[in-house]
């Protein structure tokens, strides 16, 4: 969030990451602005968990409005646009790992930590 607000974006808050195992939305949420009392702020993760990171990023307001036509789709409440990107990470025994990085992305990563 603070990266993003740096940058002119807001995070918008109402959607998390998720944990994910035999079903596909499962805790912990992975919150991405800081929130007092969360209890996903304090899980530890250990090795062998899977969870998504993806936040949302608006160019304006981080308040949105669901559609009423399908009960679905979100909207940024002042209309301006925005982004997601999501990631899945598995811990691992020495860190972890991305498991939707693309090769290139892991080759560019690669160089990076080589120099």
């Amino acid at each position: 969030r603070d990266l993003a607000k740096a940058n002119g974006f807001s995070v918008i808050p109402a959607f998390c990451g998720h944990g994910i195992g035999h079903e596909f939305h499962t805790p912990p949420d992975i919150v991405h602005i800081p929130l007092d009392g969360c209890e996903s702020q304090h899980v530890t993760m250990k090795e062998g968990m899977t969870f998504t990171i993806e936040p949302i990023l608006s160019e304006g307001t981080d308040m949105i409005a669901i559609l009423e036509d399908d009960g679905w789709t979100a909207l940024s409440e002042d209309g301006s646009r925005s982004a997601q990107f999501e990631h899945t990470v598995l811990i691992t025994s020495g860190g972890c790992e991305i498991l939707t990085i693309s090769e290139e992305e892991l080759k560019r990563e690669r160089k990076k930590k080589d120099a």
